[in-house]
């Protein structure tokens, strides 16, 4: 502990005057008195409780104002703490919402699991700015890259089906994507690329938004969610949603070769655990080097000796009324 302004501690003179004098006068007989006749029966009852008694409001007055001194001087404790500074890593997330990703294969379907885990994520990257971007026939950006992450979870719940042309344009996706990373100076700039099919519709090519990416060193980790061969689909039918097994193509060479010219990697996801895990292996891979130094964390004390003081006036106070009450 230490104390902001030490010169105002010299004020503790004053309480140890007023002990001073307190002694004096309790020594010289300087105290009230009165006369009689005789102090025979005074002397046989020897001295009360009270008489000893009454020296604690004078007690607890200096032990009020000496914590008054205290406080006024600020003390203040301190304690060493390090700080982690991470290097900057801007993440996009480039998500599929094609209707096939209502398939029922991951529970409760394929674009509500792969939701709820992306938030996983992101909760566990405080540092980082990320972003999201969603593709079907076309695609657009959801979410800038941001590192609030109250808002990019919210936009992340609300990312759903039929919001836009259905179809799955890979390559828009991805170029949407890189076009929110390409003037970032962040030291390393990732888009973690989404989808349960085969690319079938947009203007850029797959192999185009790739190569846009590894000009601007953005490196794609990409995913393919379904399961191998049958998946169960809810399809509309004259008596209404029924689920039916239809086939899973998911196009594994075109998300392998686009992980590796940018630097990533290409991974398979055929259930919740698995893409969790999926998940779980890039946050490791993608984490920030970090320089440690250590600064102080002040704690101020102000508060606890203000409030004793408070405590032993009011106290005292209590004590006058209650306990050695004075006649007029």
């Amino acid at each position: 502990m230490f104390f902001e302004y030490p010169i105002l501690l010299w004020l503790l003179v004053i309480p140890a005057l007023l002990v001073l004098h307190y002694i004096y006068v309790e020594k010289a007989g300087k105290r009230p008195h009165m006369r009689v006749s005789s102090v025979v029966p005074w002397k046989a009852g020897g001295r009360s409780v009270m008489s000893y008694l009454r020296h604690i409001p004078f007690i607890l007055r200096i032990f009020a104002l000496v914590m008054i001194v205290i406080a006024i001087a600020r003390p203040r404790s301190s304690e060493e703490l390090s700080k982690i500074d991470t290097e900057g890593i801007d993440i996009m997330l480039a998500m599929d919402v094609s209707t096939s990703m209502l398939a029922r294969d991951l529970t409760p379907d394929r674009i509500s699991a792969s939701k709820d885990i992306a938030i996983e994520f992101i909760s566990q990257r405080p540092s980082d700015r990320m972003g999201i971007a969603v593709f079907a026939g076309e695609s657009y950006t959801q979410c800038p890259l941001t590192t609030d992450r109250a808002t990019l979870i919210n936009l992340m719940k609300e990312v759903q089906t039929d919001l836009i042309e259905d179809g799955t344009a890979i390559g828009n996706g991805l170029a949407t994507a890189v076009a929110r990373l390409k003037d970032s100076d962040a030291k390393s700039r990732v888009v973690i690329l989404l989808t349960d099919g085969v690319n079938n519709s947009g203007e850029v090519s797959p192999q185009m938004a790739a190569e846009i990416a590894k000009t601007y060193g953005v490196r794609v980790y990409t995913i393919g969610v379904g399961k191998e061969g049958m998946a169960p689909y809810p399809v509309m039918t004259p008596w209404g949603v029924q689920v039916q097994n239809m086939k899973v193509e998911i196009d594994e060479k075109l998300l392998k070769e686009i992980a590796e010219s940018t630097g990533g990697r290409y991974f398979r996801a055929t259930d919740n655990t698995k893409l969790a895990e999926i998940y779980s292996e890039i946050n490791k891979m993608e984490k920030a080097r970090t320089t440690v130094d250590s600064f102080p964390v002040y704690e101020e004390l102000f508060g606890k000796y203000a409030l004793l003081a408070l405590i032993a006036l009011l106290t005292q106070l209590l004590f006058n009324w209650f306990v050695i009450r004075r006649l007029p």
